[in-house]
């Protein structure tokens, strides 16, 4: 169990998807991100395992919720700056966790 104030370290953003492109060097099937989180913390690339319900083309515009204070992740030749979330299913697909409706970039979950 974690207390709230460790809760709390964790910060969950809201993003939009700005660019979506595959990623060849990835072990597993991946794509790369460009997500702007506002004015605040700006853009940030991550590399998802989101590549089962989702295109590079139906990524692009999508609002996504991420972790954006994490370290820079190494993931082949890439550095990833966030972690975007989603439930993992069973078989290891990846369904992304979004907002109910459109809130503005930046917008802090908790």
């Amino acid at each position: 169990m974690i207390d709230f104030e460790e809760f709390l370290k964790v910060e969950m953003r809201v993003g939009t998807v700005l660019e979506a492109r595959k990623f060849p060097n990835a072990r597993k099937p991946a794509f790369q991100m460009r997500i702007d989180f506002g004015p605040e913390l700006g853009e940030k690339w991550s590399s998802a395992q989101v590549t089962a319900f989702y295109s590079p083309e139906t990524l692009v515009a999508r609002q996504v919720v991420a972790v954006v204070n994490f370290p820079k992740k190494q993931i082949a030749n890439f550095f990833s700056e966030c972690l975007v979330l989603g439930p993992v299913l069973p078989d290891g697909s990846v369904v992304l966790l979004t907002t109910e409706r459109e809130v503005p970039n930046g917008t802090r979950i908790g």
